[in-house]
């Protein structure tokens, strides 16, 4: 049984077998989480991912897929990064949100990972309304068969925790 935690502060700064990326389709860093796990883990991270656009990634990452690089300097062994879909009110998207933490979940069952920190994927720069995203993340984690032993929400605000904690009970 996985057990679901919540933690208010900055994703970087978490010690975790993985750590979570909302990721751009580039895999090339970007702004909010992207950009700070690019900055505070390194060049390794971004060499990574290069490798991964040379190889099988070369029109980058879709949305709602999950892949895994080196964690540089952060204090973990694995970056997964999983591109997370923009918000839409004329297009229901929630299934490639899912897809994120499914898909991460994977990525850490292959890599042997037993304990992973999330973003509140999406809930950011790409509009999706906080409750929804919350809703999402958690009834996904929970539904999902892994053997990841704790999963971690890092949620940057107390607005976002409290909204987390609402479904995590």
């Amino acid at each position: 049984m996985t057990t679901l935690t919540l933690v208010q502060g900055d994703i970087t700064r978490q010690s975790a077998d993985a750590l979570v990326n909302a990721a751009n389709s580039s895999l090339l860093g970007g702004g909010g989480v992207d950009g700070a796990i690019h900055r505070r883990g390194g060049p390794a991270i971004l060499a990574d991912c290069r490798r991964l656009r040379a190889g099988h990634h070369g029109k980058g990452l879709s949305t709602g897929q999950a892949v895994a690089t080196t964690a540089g300097d952060l204090d973990a062994r694995w970056v997964i990064h999983t591109v997370g879909p923009r918000y839409s009110k004329e297009e229901d998207r929630s299934e490639l949100l899912a897809s994120c933490y499914r898909q991460s979940l994977r990525v850490a069952d292959e890599l042997g990972a037993r304990t992973v920190a999330f973003p509140a994927v999406s809930a950011g720069i790409y509009g999706w309304p906080l409750e929804d995203a919350a809703r999402i993340a958690v009834e996904t984690v929970r539904a999902t068969d892994t053997a990841v032993e704790e999963v971690r929400f890092v949620l940057f605000d107390e607005r976002a925790y409290e909204v987390f904690a609402g479904w995590v009970g």
